[in-house]
């Protein structure tokens, strides 16, 4: 008997969890510049992830999925699209769409139940957020084929969880990108668990970047909490796939330190110790190390940031606070030209029941 065919799966890390750096790490991934404003961008993200939870403990949001822990993939992947990609996220992408230029006003508005969130004012083309499971990636595949047909130099790029990996949807479409060889780029954010299901338990494979393999798509992993080497990892599958060179599957292992969304409670299922050491390696504490190790930070600096970003998201709610709700016609508004007989009575029982005034408080 004969191998017919074998593989391998690569990892790279560049950024320790202590935050020392490989001595291989190219030059150009390491420009000072260029790591401030992933630091800045990842604690950005943090700071608005923070207030988002608080909002809705309030009752002034509605459910939300907290990035806490996974900002470098959110961040390495929005920092090196150009304006000119499609994003397709999922409900935890908030890093990467801001990066991309939606904004925080926007985000909560849509969080707070109002599809106006959705209708973002500078990425026009980038999709809203996916709460269905895996799904995004076949609306991703799809607007990479156009890229191709019309002879774009283009890239859509789709976020999916780990959960999202074991889908129909992410099989068949990753299986349509390999053999077209459309300009996409499916990032899996395995953060370890599917809602309350473990990694282990979800797929029997060794690695989730394997299944790559049975699609004839490239795949790797990189580590998901060094944003160094996921910006490095997701610009080579991006420009890769705008020269060309067809799709690529990048598994990021991360490790989700929040619960699934803020109608979960992730202590009924986890063990706090292995939270605790997992938190360890997150991934602003490890890039923190190194700047401040190499004079490229410091408490001052530290400080005045929190203050910057705190401003910003509190200048944020106070928009979206003052957000007036819509009409409760809109409902019916955005469906029909001529509301159906049919209708009527749902239309009326919807006008007695709207809200008088008052807005997304």
């Amino acid at each position: 008997m004969t191998i017919g065919v074998s593989f391998q799966i690569d990892f790279l890390r560049f950024l320790s969890a202590a935050g020392e750096l490989d001595p291989a790490t190219p030059r150009e991934a390491i420009d000072p510049e260029l790591l401030l404003g992933l630091y800045r961008a990842m604690t950005r993200t943090r700071a608005y992830d923070g207030k988002a939870i608080a909002l809705q403990r309030t009752g002034k949001l509605g459910t939300f999925a907290s990035a806490l822990g996974q900002e470098a993939i959110g961040v390495g992947i929005g920092s090196t699209m150009r304006s000119e990609d499609v994003l397709a996220p999922s409900y935890r992408d908030h890093g990467a769409q801001l990066l991309r230029g939606m904004t925080m006003v926007e985000n909560l508005v849509y969080w707070g139940g109002d599809e106006r969130g959705s209708d973002y004012a500078v990425p026009r083309s980038d999709f809203p957020i996916c709460v269905p499971v895996g799904t995004q990636i076949a609306h991703a595949a799809g607007a990479a084929y156009a890229f191709a047909l019309r002879k774009e130099k283009r890239v859509a790029v789709t976020i999916i969880g780990d959960g999202g990996a074991s889908t129909g949807d992410f099989y068949s479409a990753l299986n349509m990108a390999g053999v077209w060889r459309v300009p996409l780029v499916v990032v899996i954010n395995n953060n370890q668990w599917a809602i309350s299901t473990p990694r282990e338990r979800e797929s029997a494979t060794v690695t989730l970047a394997q299944k790559a393999v049975a699609a004839g798509v490239e795949g790797c992993q990189v580590d998901g909490n060094d944003v160094i080497a996921m910006r490095h990892v997701a610009r080579a599958a991006i420009e890769k796939a705008r020269d060309g060179g067809g799709p690529t599957l990048i598994e990021a292992l991360s490790y989700r330190l929040g619960d699934h969304t803020t109608a979960d409670d992730a202590s009924r299922y986890r063990d706090g110790e292995i939270v605790r050491r997992e938190a360890e390696k997150e991934p602003i504490a490890r890039l923190r190390k190194y700047l401040t190790a190499r004079g490229l930070w410091s408490e001052e600096q530290e400080k005045a940031l929190a203050k910057d970003c705190a401003d910003e998201v509190e200048r944020a709610v106070a928009a979206y606070l003052a957000t007036p709700p819509q009409e409760f016609s809109a409902m019916f508004d955005h469906l029909f030209e001529h509301l159906p007989e049919s209708m009527r009575d749902q239309y009326e029982e919807a006008r007695r029941f709207a809200p008088k005034g008052g807005g997304n408080g």
